[in-house]
């Protein structure tokens, strides 16, 4: 075959290439409800429209202005503690005030150069589409110490600790001298000792987890008793159309109990879990989760939810319980609308809800934010008009219940062009008090408070007995399975 040839095949290539990239990006649904709408305790859930391409609309990092702030809500104040890092995503504060975080982007794909010509065209347009969002490039791979020593609000302390044993790290927590951290692969511990400014042990692998995929990014939470973690694992897929067989051991939150040193699901059917926290009400597990894409603008509602032990949540089959999701080619196992779980609170349509904490003992957010959860807001990029870019606030009432619509904390990183000054990404307490915002396009950790605010007295935790067990069957007999019962006839859905 001639030079000349090759050069006008890969020429044809590049132009189907670039009339498909095109192609998606100039097509979409547009919202025809406000995000707050379907946001809540009870959102709009609007007639599901399936797409065959993904509405697409992505805002552009463009970075912040030396000077340049989030808006931050009435009563508060918000400064730069960290900037000039690359990437970062998970924050952790250790109790002696010493803040962790990971440095980290998605891991390599496994699979770039098969799978043939439509294979390279996703991959393309994947690319194209992280590179637009600002997620593209190599993992660093660092976790990075930020210390203020001096109590002024910046971290005059930024340290590398540990790069060896990382790959495409997120999760991490601290008890008794150990380290756990999660690669997107496996969950591994390391000696550490609070104020060391280096790990130079080798880890230890407590558990693999399903790698990579679509949704890459594993977080990992402590009981308070400190006895388990809780490891939060997404899809591959949008809605299984991979085959479920890829789908094993993700989709859901993992429990290890450290003492026996072996691990069990925890609650399953959550396409994407990703900030968890405990209820200083209950001590119960929640967590925010990034639900189903291509059913519109308006649907579906990321959401964060509580996590009962053997919750099931419906991916892929249903979301919000009731509702199916018509596409899903694998069948729907027996019964599961009706032991499905139906989440607390949505968080509005593709805002990408990723950092969770709750107001805890000691934070100067003020009288305002004393009683509920912060939640990073990451964006979407498949909504038109675009939403999240912020971080929110959720009250929640005296019994532990979620309540009201999502109150803005800190606005102001998506331009009114469509660019995007940053993205927040996690939430976490720092040593003062503040609430600290990981920015990953921008490199910037964010420091919020309320100047004058004392440092906030604990949440009073509920007064709760267990029922207790029934020693007999009672109450009305037709209301127990008949001949002519559906179940009976009817077994599977």
């Amino acid at each position: 075959m001639s030079i000349l040839r090759k050069l006008l095949i890969a020429l044809i290539v590049l132009i189907v290439i670039l009339g498909i990239a095109g192609f998606f990006l100039t097509r979409g649904d547009t919202a025809e409800l406000s995000v707050d709408e379907v946001a809540g305790t009870d959102p709009t859930l609007e007639e599901a429209d399936p797409e065959s391409f993904p509405t697409v609309q992505i805002a552009k990092p463009v970075g912040w202005k030396d000077g340049e702030l989030p808006e931050a809500a009435e009563g508060l104040t918000v400064t730069r503690f960290a900037e000039g890092l690359d990437h970062p995503r998970v924050l952790y504060g250790l109790p002696n005030g010493d803040v962790l975080v990971t440095l980290t982007r998605a891991p390599k794909s496994d699979d770039e150069g098969e799978g043939g010509m439509m294979a390279t065209i996703r991959r393309w347009v994947a690319s194209y589409l992280f590179s637009e969002a600002g997620a593209a490039g190599e993992s660093p791979n660092e976790i990075v110490l930020l210390r203020d020593a001096d109590g002024d609000g910046v971290a005059e302390v930024r340290q590398t600790i540990l790069t060896e044993g990382l790959d495409s790290p997120s999760g991490m927590s601290w008890k008794d001298g150990t380290l756990y951290v999660a690669n997107h692969n496996a969950l591994l511990s390391f000696p550490y000792e609070l104020g060391a400014e280096a790990i130079t042990a080798e880890p230890t692998k407590l558990m693999d987890l399903a790698p990579g995929g679509g949704h890459w990014m594993r977080n990992v939470e402590l009981d308070p008793e400190g006895e388990r973690l809780f490891i939060a694992v997404g899809s591959v897929s949008n809605i299984g159309e991979s085959g479920m067989a890829v789908e094993e051991g993700r989709a859901m939150i993992w429990e290890y109990d450290l003492e026996a040193g072996r691990q069990r699901q925890f609650g399953v059917g959550l396409r994407n879990p990703n900030g968890m926290d405990f209820s200083p009400w209950t001590g119960e597990l929640w967590t925010t989760v990034n639900e189903r894409d291509m059913l519109g603008s308006d649907l579906v509602p990321d959401y964060l939810t509580n996590v009962p032990v053997g919750a099931q949540y419906g991916w892929p089959w249903l979301y919000y319980r009731t509702n199916i999701d018509r596409r899903v080619e694998a069948p729907m196992p027996a019964y599961l609308m009706e032991y499905a779980r139906k989440p607390e609170y949505a968080l509005g349509p593709h805002v990408a809800a990723l950092g969770l904490v709750f107001s805890a003992e000691g934070h100067r957010m003020g009288d305002g934010f004393a009683s509920g959860a912060f939640i990073a807001r990451h964006g979407s990029w498949n909504r038109k008009p675009p939403s999240g870019y912020d971080v929110v606030y959720v009250a929640f009432d005296n019994l532990g219940n979620p309540t009201g619509k999502p109150v803005p904390v800190l606005t102001g990183f998506l331009n009114d062009d469509g660019t995007t000054k940053g993205r927040p990404t996690w939430v976490e307490w720092g040593g003062d008090g503040s609430l600290l915002v990981s920015d990953d396009t921008a490199g910037i950790i964010w420091r919020a408070f309320a100047p004058g605010a004392e440092p906030a007295a604990a949440i009073a935790v509920l007064d709760t007995e267990d029922l207790p067990p029934r020693n007999e069957l009672s109450g009305n007999p037709n209301a127990s399975f008949g001949a002519d019962d559906y179940a009976r006839t009817q077994p599977a859905q």
